[in-house]
């Protein structure tokens, strides 16, 4: 596995879709190899529900972790990162504020300056 995603996630009901679309819209032809962990830290809204539907969608690329409440963003990046089987980790939040595409190139860097 080349690169596994660690998102938290808390009441981002309007988002996962969408972030999953900009993932694959980046990750795809550059990265041959990646995981997306999603994990959902505890959230009100239908998040779980958006998050499982990924996952039947898309079960080769996508994990998913439920937290029974919300315990905050620090656990839920731990529980990510201890579910990440990636040579490279990158933490990202679902709100796309971070684009996925500066993944790629932290990835293309770590790559040429081995």
């Amino acid at each position: 596995m080349k690169l596994s995603l660690v998102v938290p996630c808390y009441n981002e009901e309007g988002n996962v879709e969408l972030f999953y679309q900009e993932v694959n819209k980046f990750l795809k032809d550059k990265i041959l190899s990646y995981e997306i962990i999603f994990v959902n830290d505890g959230s009100q809204d239908h998040t779980s529900q958006k998050l499982l539907s990924l996952h039947h969608q898309h079960p080769d690329d996508t994990k998913i972790i439920q937290f029974s409440r919300n315990f905050g963003k620090e656990a839920a990046i731990l529980a990510g990162l201890e579910k990440s089987n990636g040579d490279y980790v990158s933490i990202i939040d679902a709100d796309l504020q971070q684009s996925p595409k500066y993944v790629v190139e932290m990835v293309e860097f770590l790559d040429e300056h081995q």
